[in-house]
């Protein structure tokens, strides 16, 4: 079992803790977490590729993409290995959430480990916008609370 966390903190009063956890290299991995301070509604949410933090969030780069496929929802075949499709904060601005995605990984090349992952100011259209950066970055704007992915000891 792999355990990593990124906790979430910006410029504003956005922070959170996000948990990701995988039983080996062939099952999906368990992304859990809790973001407060968002305004109510979806928001864009994703794995960047530097897990470089020191210039807020334009040091974080462009969605994780090693395999350099367009950008798409969490289902599609089609998509960037760091497109995790929206959070929805409730009247609070609170997010909790808890899903599996089966291309993201902690093992190997290709894994998120020191990675970022951002929560965005809007919603991901999910590469479906047919405008402006649709297939780039699904248009969900800037990043509002970011956090390097290290060794977690949830259990």
């Amino acid at each position: 079992m792999r355990r990593r966390v990124a906790v979430l903190r910006g410029d504003g009063s956005v922070y959170g803790d996000v948990y990701l956890e995988q039983e080996n290299e062939s099952s999906p991995v368990v992304i859990s977490g809790i973001i407060l301070g968002l305004q109510p509604g979806p928001h864009g949410f994703h794995i960047h590729e530097f897990g470089d933090n020191s210039n807020g969030y334009s040091s974080v780069g462009p969605h994780f993409n090693p395999l350099h496929k367009s950008h798409g929802a969490p289902t599609d075949e089609n998509r960037h290995m760091g497109d995790l499709g929206n959070v929805t904060a409730n009247v609070e601005g609170t997010a909790k959430f808890k899903f599996t995605d089966s291309q993201v990984t902690l093992f190997g090349p290709h894994s998120v480990f020191a990675r970022s992952i951002v929560i965005h100011e809007k919603k991901d259209d999910l590469g479906k916008g047919g405008y402006g950066s649709s297939t780039t970055t699904g248009n969900a704007g800037a990043g509002i609370a970011y956090g390097v992915i290290g060794i977690g000891s949830r259990i």
